[in-house]
């Protein structure tokens, strides 16, 4: 695996983290997760780039080895769809798939139903109705998170969240700039992902919603239960696996 920067539309620092050789798959984490704690560190990468696949992982702004700018002019709307769109330009790509988990499954949905990009296939993981469409009543969690950060102790059902995003180190004036970047999407819209969709969720996994109501709602979805939570998914090697079997062998 090899990584590289390069700079997206305003000029702020992308990390891209490159493994495998073959069919470009653009591969997004999850929000205040990276690249590395979402796809690298539990061997994901691997299980599809042996399938024939050089599987592009981007570090979204303020996360993993990308930037973490300060200016709040850095947080325009849909920056999220900006910076993944600056991806594909800055590779040349064209015929290509795309996919996330959580945050990675909106910043994609975002980008194909609003025909922004139009790669061949998407993978959807961790992602359902109510992430997309009611996403900022699910973001005032995590803006309680951060606004509240150092009074939330043990008990508090956003402990753990609190806990993760100190992991991770993630700066919380930028997160929270990031945060009101992030519109609600209009499920109509989903009528235009026309392309072969994996919807792949944990057994366990509510945190965005109903994952099969979204598979039911795109033309040409697939749906996949793995094992775990919305954040124990991830970690299991279930993940990696269903999406390299439905992604295929390309070689």
């Amino acid at each position: 695996m090899k990584t590289e920067h390069f700079a997206s539309f305003d000029g702020t620092d992308l990390a891209l983290h490159r493994h495998g050789e073959g069919r470009p798959f653009v591969l997004l984490h999850g929000l205040f997760s990276s690249a590395e704690m979402n796809w690298i560190k539990w061997g994901h990468h691997e299980t599809i780039a042996a399938r024939g696949y050089e599987v592009l992982m981007l570090d979204f702004r303020i996360h993993g080895e990308s930037a973490v700018p300060q200016d709040p002019a850095a947080y325009p709307s849909r920056v999220l769809v900006r910076d993944l769109v600056a991806l594909v330009e800055h590779l040349g790509l064209d015929d290509y798939d795309l996919g996330g988990f959580s945050l990675g499954a909106r910043t994609t949905l975002h980008a194909v139903a609003t025909r922004v990009l139009a790669p061949a296939r998407v993978v959807l993981g961790g992602m359902g109705t109510a992430g997309l469409g009611e996403w900022r009543k699910r973001s005032g969690f995590f803006r309680r998170v951060i606004d509240e950060f150092d009074s939330i102790e043990q008990g508090d059902p956003a402990y753990f969240s609190k806990m993760f995003l100190k992991s991770q180190g993630i700066d919380r004036t930028a997160a929270r700039m990031l945060l009101d970047t992030m519109p609600d999407l209009d499920l109509a819209l989903l009528d235009n992902v026309t392309m072969p969709a994996l919807v792949v969720c944990g057994d366990e996994d509510r945190d965005n919603g109903s994952a099969p109501e979204l598979a039911a709602l795109l033309p040409n979805a697939t749906y996949v239960e793995v094992p775990g939570t919305h954040m124990s998914s991830c970690t299991k090697p279930e993940m990696g696996q269903a999406i390299a079997d439905w992604l295929g062998d390309t070689r």
